[in-house]
């Protein structure tokens, strides 16, 4: 994710500014790997693709799309918003926000939740593309706005988290942290749940907030700046926290460490030093993640023990991990899919959607992957028998 001022940053620094969404001090060092040939376990076919807008735009705004009620649902940096057919990439719906959109999309059974670059957070209709209700926060959202059975929670490059009704739109409640002047472009999307939210912050800190008041209920230090430089100082939790069914949350920091907690009361349960500004996922007692030097780990999610690590993709800016059919799939900053067996973290396939790179998570479903380029094409590819 590149590197932000919330003042001005000196030309010195500009220069440690990579992809925004995707990018680290600490990537430079790591030359991009050449690929490799490899025995395929599976291949992908490309079913269909399908334009939109401008993509992320010049900023590479995390425009994550999202799957729902067997449709897709992507937006533009340019305002751009559609609702295709999952199966087929077929238009369904086509609409503008003028303002342009800045965060990734969220989907309840009607509803998608989505941020404009004016600071807006809106609801759309998912049957036909009309806004239901538009409020104006704090400042731009990048990350997914987030919900439960009430509210609809976002969090802002400033810091503040806020938590709008659902179904009206209006403001219930805001939080706000104190967070360092350059900081890591983005945000982490918070984690909400019924009875609480999880979010962190570009000062280190992991929050848990009441989500009846926004009142504070524990928070923990999870990376700690060190260093002589500003750079060397980032701490920021870009990726979404992780919350298992048996209460456990994991956490990952930049410059910082993997970490996993008791979500009831924030006791560490264990922790391993990791920089990463990454989403985690958890499948079965795997955790899986993405360090700054895009080496892939798998640990025991019950120890922290890592169970392998692969380096064959380093310096390739991966993206988040999704997981589809025993196998990890992440993209890189050359427009490639990768495939990688999650129990032996073997390359398992490869595809190449080209593009100007991939940024966003891939998303999954049964044995098909969506993939959003930087430059807006979306594809859908198939697993099938080599």
């Amino acid at each position: 994710m590149s590197v932000t001022r919330r003042l001005s940053v000196p030309a010195s620094l500009l220069a440690v500014s990579l992809l925004a969404g995707c990018a680290s001090s600490a990537q430079p060092e790591y030359a991009p790997k050449e690929l490799v040939d490899f025995d395929r376990q599976v291949a992908l076919d490309s079913v269909w693709s399908e334009s939109v807008g401008n993509g992320l735009g010049r900023a590479h705004y995390p425009l994550s799309p999202i799957f729902a009620n067997d449709k897709l649902f992507v937006g533009a940096e340019g305002g751009e918003l559609e609702a295709l057919a999952a199966d087929s990439g077929d238009d369904i719906w086509q609409t503008r926000l003028p303002a342009g959109i800045t965060s990734a999309l969220n989907a309840d059974a009607s509803r998608l939740y989505v941020g404009t670059r004016d600071g807006k957070v809106s609801a759309v209709s998912q049957e036909d593309g009309s806004i239901e209700w538009s409020t104006r926060v704090s400042s731009e959202v990048l990350a997914a706005p987030q919900y439960n059975d009430e509210l609809v929670v976002v969090q802002s490059v400033d810091g503040t988290v806020t938590a709008l009704d659902r179904f009206t739109g209006e403001e219930q409640w805001a939080y706000s942290a104190t967070i360092p002047a350059l900081t890591l472009r983005g945000t982490g999307a918070p984690r909400v749940i019924q009875p609480v939210t999880f979010a962190g912050f570009a000062n280190g800190k992991l929050v848990t907030l009441d989500n009846r008041s926004g009142q504070e209920l524990w928070d923990l230090r999870v990376a700690v700046p060190a260093g002589r430089t500003e750079v060397d100082q980032l701490v920021d939790l870009d990726g979404q926290p992780v919350l298992t069914q048996d209460g456990r949350l994991f956490v990952t920091s930049y410059n910082g460490r993997l970490i996993a907690l008791d979500a009831r009361n924030g006791e560490p349960l264990w922790d391993k030093p990791s920089s990463s500004y990454l989403t985690p996922i958890v499948v079965g007692d795997y955790l899986f993640s993405i360090d700054n030097a895009s080496h892939v780990l798998a640990m025991d999610a019950n120890t922290g023990n890592v169970l392998w690590k692969s380096e064959d993709l380093e310096g390739r800016w991966l993206t988040s991990p999704a997981f589809v059919d025993g196998k990890l799939v992440v993209g890189d900053y050359e427009g490639y899919v990768h495939l990688i067996d999650a129990q032996s973290g073997e390359m398992a396939g490869r595809y190449d959607v080209g593009g100007d790179g991939i940024s966003i998570t891939p998303l999954t479903e049964g044995k098909r992957i969506y993939v959003y380029t930087n430059d807006g094409e979306l594809t859908a590819l198939d697993l099938e028998a080599p």
